[in-house]
């Protein structure tokens, strides 16, 4: 008689306090992460597309789970699976399991359970027993000990900045080099410099980039400082920073703990429950990521007006081609990264909108927008990472300058009479200005032809190579 394998059940049965609800089999997450699933199918993005929230959120629960050992509230062996869980985590794995929309209802609520669960049942395959047997690690007697949604979600959005704020910091410092370099570059070539879209003065091409690098260079320190007010967190406060159900001592050795998991140094805030319902630092720090969005998109602008053309635009920098430009129009190449960067640089400063309007609309003593602004801010996180990345890597690195084309927009523009105002006076340069663009003759020539100043003098002052910096 052949011995048939019992097939493995494809769900199973999970309750809580609104009853009971099948859960597949094989997950790892359990009945209120179901049931959120169910519930917020918004976005399509899941906690899992922000990996940096998931080892956050992992070690928030590691370091509770210390604290707790410590403290006698969690027996050693349930402390020792649940340890082994967030490294697990931490390293990596289980990641799919958070399977939670972003944008969810009950401020967190659905995200902290998805990882009380999922940190749970790891645990329990650690101990030899099977999924959902929670008799054994219960991931909100143990998992939870000591904490809320109110204090852990919170702590773990934070954590999860700072360790995403390496990354951003990196791809802005390797951006501001890549421009440096290009000033470097273009340090000789002479070019109109323009102002509300009318010639100006001469500068270098390379000054134009290196202004470039300037404005870049300013937002590394900004964006470090304002990392620094995220640092600053509830976690012990639990439910509305009061502090119930945790025991003394808990919040000071959680927080240390947390700051040994994760290597930045947190601290705990000193008003528990003003930290639970305000999120002033993450208004700031969105502020700072609009800021870095509207400067990249600012020089995104200037990119594409300086290599327009090619022949009947500025034409003064070739941007490296990437794909051809038209369905229609044969040797059209467009420049299509700057224009990426600029809309990228609006979602961030859309995202930043959203993020104060949530900021704006908690009650009391908590704010359940929490969720969106999580969303909104890892998101420009990864945006403007991912933006800068390409900016470098497909337009700034590959930036060639046509020489010849600056030279012969200074040539013939009236700029140059702004070089003559303390020899000759206002009235004076102003009349050889109109007479240069109604005859469409050359400054040069038109001041020669009156004798308004001597040959050798003229040429040396209209020297385009002196007008780049203060000669006075």
């Amino acid at each position: 008689m052949t011995n048939l394998l019992t097939p493995e059940p494809e769900t199973r049965c999970e309750k809580d306090l609104l009853g009971e609800l099948a859960v597949p089999a094989q997950a790892y997450y359990g009945i209120q992460t179901q049931r959120a699933v169910n519930n917020f199918a918004l976005t399509g993005v899941p906690l899992s597309h922000f990996p940096k929230f998931i080892v956050g959120l992992a070690m928030v629960k590691q370091a509770a789970a210390q604290a707790n050992a410590d403290l006698g509230l969690l027996e050693a062996k349930r402390n020792e699976a649940i340890q082994y869980a967030c490294e697990q985590i931490i390293e990596g794995r289980f990641h799919d399991q958070f399977v939670v929309d972003m944008i969810q209802g009950g401020a967190g609520t659905s995200t902290n359970m998805n990882a009380n669960e999922v940190i749970a049942n790891i645990g329990l395959e650690y101990l030899g027993h099977a999924k959902g047997a929670y008799q054994y690690l219960h991931p909100n007697n143990d998992v939870n000990c000591s904490q809320s949604t109110n204090d852990a979600y919170p702590t773990a959005i934070r954590v999860g900045l700072q360790l995403s704020h390496a990354e951003l910091v990196d791809s802005l410092a390797a951006l501001q080099a890549s421009f440096a370099a290009k000033r470097d570059e273009f340090s000789d070539v002479i070019k109109m410099g323009r102002t509300q879209l009318q010639d100006a003065v001469p500068m270098t091409l390379g000054q134009e980039f290196g202004a470039y690098a300037t404005t870049l260079g300013e937002d590394i320190d900004r964006i470090a400082a304002q990392i620094d007010l995220l640092r600053e967190v509830n976690l012990g406060g639990t439910a509305i920073g009061t502090g119930l159900n945790a025991p003394v001592g808990y919040a000071d050795l959680a927080v240390r703990r947390l700051s040994e998991i994760c290597g930045h140094p947190m601290r705990l805030a000193g008003d528990l429950i003003e930290a639970t319902s305000d999120m002033g630092a993450f208004v700031l720090f969105s502020g700072m990521t609009k800021r870095l969005a509207v400067k990249l998109s600012k020089i995104c602008n200037d990119l594409r007006l300086l290599s327009s053309g090619p022949r009947a635009g500025l034409n003064e920098i070739n941007l490296p081609p990437q794909q051809p430009g038209s369905s229609i129009m044969p040797g059209k190449v467009n420049p299509v990264i700057p224009e990426a960067v600029n809309q990228t640089a609006y979602q961030v400063i859309g995202n930043d909108l959203a993020i104060t309007m949530a900021a704006e609309n908690g009650q009391l003593e908590l704010n359940v927008m929490e969720p969106l602004i999580a969303y909104k801010i890892f998101e420009s996180m990864r945006l403007l990472r991912r933006s800068m990345d390409m900016l470098r890597l497909r337009c700034i690195d590959g930036i060639t300058a046509n020489r010849e084309q600056c030279r012969a927009w200074v040539d013939q523009s009236i700029g140059l009479i702004t070089a003559l105002n303390p020899y000759i006076g206002y009235d004076n340069s102003t009349r050889i200005a109109r007479k240069a663009l109604e005859t469409g003759a050359s400054v040069l020539n038109l001041v020669q032809e009156e004798g308004l100043l001597d040959a050798d003098q003229l040429a040396d002052i209209l020297r385009p190579e002196r007008m780049v910096g203060p000669t006075r």
